[in-house]
């Protein structure tokens, strides 16, 4: 299927690694250009790099999404490159395992802060642009927001926080046909999933246990599998639907685990 997105500028948050980076090889992919917006200058270029050796096309800024005003840089940046900007992917975040009981309100503002502000800086500052091209937004969200996890207040609220906006930006951008959407992720096997396993002990044993909780497959998601349902939600392909939370999960966060 050709998803028309050929020269399409995407801007992707948080895409050098994990789920971020799936999503913009498969961009990548169908003839988008997806620009990787993060902190981490060695790992943004290498990521560049890489998608250039892979497929033709790819850009960069350099960010701190905490910081309202580099993320307007960093828009201004693609801008200047481009000249339009078609679609966002909000992706970056951590699951910081700032709990109520353990936690404290300096650090559950801390999370909110790093986990849910810059999806609305992001946003604010490309409208315009999106403006222009009646582009797309898509908000990556995770199972946390629906199921709850334990010790982990502020990533759950910001999750939640993601769902919200989604369902609110579909209704105040209507007006100009942007279309806003949103992917929850329950189980994916990325580097900071992995850096979690390793806490414990029997990491190999606790990975098998969580495959056995996970219905389809009995498998954990693959990054390019959030991927290819980010490209579809950013494509004219799905051009009547938005304000949906959509879970890429494998039955994960709704299906009876007494099927399991």
């Amino acid at each position: 299927m050709d998803l028309k997105l050929k020269d399409k500028v995407i801007i992707v948050t948080g895409g050098s690694k994990g789920i971020g980076r799936g999503i913009c090889h498969i961009l990548a992919r169908e003839g988008a250009i997806p620009v990787i917006v993060g902190r981490t200058r060695d790992d943004v270029l290498n990521a560049v790099r890489i998608l250039k050796e892979d497929s033709g096309q790819a850009f960069y800024a350099i960010a701190e999404l905490t910081d309202a005003n580099q993320c307007k840089k960093a828009i201004n940046r693609i801008v200047e490159a481009y000249g339009r900007i078609d679609g966002l992917v909000n992706n970056a975040g951590v699951n910081d395992g700032v709990g109520l009981e353990k936690g404290n309100p300096a650090d559950f503002a801390t999370s909110i802060n790093q986990n849910l502000t810059h999806y609305y800086s992001m946003a604010h500052y490309a409208l315009p642009e999106l403006i222009k091209t009646k582009g797309a937004i898509v908000n990556i969200g995770s199972k946390t927001s629906v199921t709850g996890q334990g010790n982990t207040s502020g990533y759950a609220a910001a999750n939640g926080g993601r769902n919200a906006l989604t369902r609110e930006w579909a209704v105040e951008l209507l007006p100009y046909e942007i279309r806003v959407n949103a992917v929850i992720v329950a189980e994916c096997l990325t580097p900071l999933y992995e850096r979690w396993l390793n806490t414990f002990s029997n990491s190999t044993e606790k990975l098998e246990k969580i495959k056995q909780n996970i219905p389809l497959g009995k498998r954990m998601t693959e990054a390019k599998e959030i991927g290819q349902t980010v490209a579809f939600l950013l494509s004219e392909k799905s051009s009547h639907t938005t304000g949906q939370l959509i879970f890429v999960d494998g039955g994960y966060s709704h299906l009876d685990r007494a099927i399991t």
